[in-house]
Order: structure tokens, then sequence, then C-alpha cells
């Protein structure tokens, strides 16, 4: 059976899956997916209902952006995205979670954004400051590594570029200014053909019930 990957083209968490699937040139389909709308063959797959869900060409099936990037990264080796080494694997999805925890603040902020209330403001600060916190810890680490692990292109990477992309995406570049370090790392993995297929674009129209669609 053919490999589909079910995922909304400006999901930071599909991104990454995405990205690693390029990587590692490995074919699939895309089956863009409605999550306003789930459809029942959708939800028989993921009945939590969130995206992205893998299907392999096995049968298998896997949810959670985390999960379906280490299950590629095992299943499929070269090129790898996790140290070989035990300690420092840990390490790798630890900077992993850090990535995806800045990208639910970044996710939360755009939420609060498209709200009409006036108590919104004070909201967005707080996921900013939630944020800047963790991308903190991340111009630090450039201070003494390439990437963000070490000197490896590794899953750290992939998940912090797919939150900043979407941040980029939805509130400009502004942020470089503040972590050029960062902004520097962010400009180089541009250069690779994995980051620049799967660019997200900005929705053209204002959708209604934007807290279901990424």
């Amino acid at each position: 059976m053919a490999r589909k990957l079910y995922y909304s083209g400006r999901s930071p968490y599909a991104r990454k899956v995405r990205i690693v699937l390029a990587e590692k040139q490995l074919p699939y389909e895309h089956v863009e997916a409605n999550i306003r709308q789930k459809t029942p063959e959708f939800l028989r797959l993921n009945p939590i209902g969130k995206i992205p869900v893998l299907v392999d060409e096995n049968g298998l099936v896997f949810w959670d952006s985390t999960l379906i990037v280490e299950y590629l990264d095992e299943t499929y080796p070269q090129p790898s995205f996790y140290p070989s080494d035990r300690l420092e694997r840990l390490r790798c999805r630890q900077g992993e979670e850090l990535a995806d925890a800045m990208t639910d603040q970044v996710v939360a902020r755009w939420y609060e954004a498209r709200k009409g209330n006036q108590a919104k403001a004070s909201v967005e600060a707080r996921h900013q400051q939630d944020m800047d916190r963790m991308l903190a810890v991340f111009e630090t680490q450039l201070g003494k590594t390439p990437y963000l692990l070490n000197d490896q292109f590794t899953a750290v990477d992939i998940a912090a570029l797919c939150g900043l992309g979407y941040y980029t995406l939805r509130f400009g570049p502004s942020w470089q200014r503040q972590w050029p370090r960062l902004g520097q790392w962010f400009e180089g993995l541009h250069q690779r053909s994995s980051v620049q297929e799967t660019m997200p674009v900005k929705d053209t129209t204002l959708l209604k019930h934007s807290q279901t669609h990424l």
C-alpha cells in the first residue's frame, strides 16, 4: 500500500514530519485534512482528531508528530536525526520537547490574536513571554554549537525551525532582531530543499473558527 500523510499545509507539527520524509527521500501521498470537518475515515485513523497522521506502507498508523518522527528515524535510519548515544538521544528528545512547547505558545498566541476581546493583549503577552524564555535557551546553545543540540542537524532543529517558521508566517520575521544567532541559523536552514519545499503559505482569506485551523 502507498504511504500516506494526513496534514494541513500550515501546520508546524505536520511540517516536522514532511521535512523528515523529504530528508529521507521517502515518497508519500499528501492528504489534506479538513480539521473543522473531520471525515469518518480520518477519525478511524486517529480518534483524537488531530494532525498529522501517518499511514505507512506496512499499514501501521501513527499520530503525534514527535512519535511519527521517531518511528521514521528508527524504521528508515538514513539519514538519522537522533544520536545513537543513549544520553545524547535523551538530550535530543528533551530539546525537541522544548521546541514543541515553544511552538505550542506560538499557536496559542495566534489563537488569541484572532479573538476580538479586549483582554487578548495581556494573554498574548504571556504567551510571548513563555516563548521568549524558551528561545533564550536555543540562542545560548547556538553560541556553543552550530545546531541546537550539537554539530549535527537533528530533530531539535527540525522542531524549532517549524515553530519559528509558523511564527514568521503569523507575526513576521522581527523576532530575528531579538535573537540574532537563531535568525542566522533559521536563514541558513532555508538552504535545505526539504525546508524550502515545506514552507507554509499564508492564508489569503480570514477564516472563522480559527481555533480548529492552524
